[in-house]
């Protein structure tokens, strides 16, 4: 019998959080993997997260959790500002590392992630999950097979979800920009991500980004608290292909279209729709039309999907598909996005701020 992948969870608090919602039920559906050992910031929260998801290794200091030799993978789940501290105690260790998206704090931690992982020589991947989805995949056959024939065009609408009139106490972070977690790094930058996995990367790009709302309602108390993040941000540019793109997102929910990516070819359209612009953890549903025939929506292949069956399509399903990778990427060539394509995201994330800063178009090929 094939010895499963033991995987350490850091940040697996008993109560909420992106390990109890998405990685916790995916590892529990996929025989390959065991999810053996937890860290939290408390030995309260320690002890409580191990009696729940039934661990029998639990620890308040991450140092515990790298050093076990049941943990043959670290998995990343806390806010943005400690990835750095973790990513590099778990490589020290000698460990594989699978780091939820954003890689780091900003280009330069990123960077330096990526370059201790090489040296290190240990296995790495970053929580980039909309390169797993299904629809995704799908897209990307049909276009090298010729759906659309050659692309012209492609354009994004969509809704960010958070960085809207309100927002949770727990997700008051998102609004201030030294923690690295804003509209820009999370839905916006996985979207780009799925689209320059789709499509290729911009050979040069221009954008605009504006704080629309500087005092956002806090849900729980009605107190008006401050935002310096962009809840606006508009990017148009050039493919490598000498597509023409363009990309719109908004903050909170519109009361209109909540996620539409067009692709427009000279033989075909591919459309892509969601219920809003968190798409690496959201159903999405693909449309399609060549030559004169009406738009009608394209039944995906259940090869493209490993979890089918397993676990409902949002947030499990999203990294349940992405663990799948991993567990095939130890066996051959690397499926899952690695530190070094977490760096090239972060790369354009800084050309689009410096877009939109100094108004001259940018490059970060």
């Amino acid at each position: 019998m094939t010895k499963k992948i033991g995987v350490g969870i850091i940040g697996a608090s008993p109560q909420r959080g992106w390990a109890t919602d998405a990685h916790i039920p995916a590892l529990s559906a996929l025989d390959q993997f065991e999810f053996v050992a937890l860290s939290t910031s408390r030995k309260e929260s320690a002890d409580a997260a191990a009696k729940a998801f039934k661990v029998d290794l639990a620890f308040d200091n991450h140092m515990d959790l790298v050093n076990r030799p049941e943990v043959d993978v670290v998995a990343v789940t806390v806010k943005v500002p400690y990835h750095y501290e973790l990513v590099s105690a778990a490589i020290a260790a000698g460990k594989a590392v699978y780091c939820e998206w954003p890689l780091g704090n900003g280009l330069e931690e990123a960077e330096a992630m990526a370059e201790m992982a090489k040296n290190k020589g240990v296995y790495n991947a970053v929580g980039l999950q909309a390169r797993s989805s299904p629809v995704i995949n799908y897209v990307k056959a049909l276009i090298a097979e010729g759906y659309v024939g050659e692309v012209l065009s492609s354009s994004i609408v969509a809704d960010a979800m958070n960085w809207g009139a309100e927002v949770m106490d727990c997700y008051r972070y998102l609004l201030d920009k030294k923690t690295g977690a804003s509209m820009m790094t999370i839905p916006f930058a996985h979207t780009m991500d799925a689209f320059c996995f789709t499509l290729g990367e911009f050979t040069q790009l221009s954008a605009t980004t504006a704080t629309r709302r500087k005092q956002v309602k806090l849900l729980e108390t009605g107190e008006m608290i401050p935002s310096d993040v962009a809840d606006q941000l508009a990017l148009q540019g050039i493919l490598q292909n000498g597509a023409v793109a363009s990309v719109h997102f908004r903050g909170g929910m519109s009361r209109s279209t909540h996620f539409l990516w067009e692709i427009n070819g000279t033989e075909g359209d591919l459309v892509i729709r969601a219920d809003g612009g968190h798409i690496q953890m959201l159903p999405l549903r693909l449309f399609g039309s060549q030559g004169d025939a009406p738009l009608a929506e394209l039944p995906v292949p259940t090869s493209y999907d490993p979890v089918a069956g397993l676990l409902p399509d949002g947030p499990s399903a999203s990294v349940g598909r992405a663990y799948s990778r991993l567990s095939l990427d130890r066996e051959g060539s690397q499926q899952l996005p690695s530190f070094d394509d977490a760096v090239l995201r972060h790369r354009m994330i800084d050309a689009i701020e410096r877009a939109a800063a100094t108004g001259k178009a940018q490059t970060y090929l």
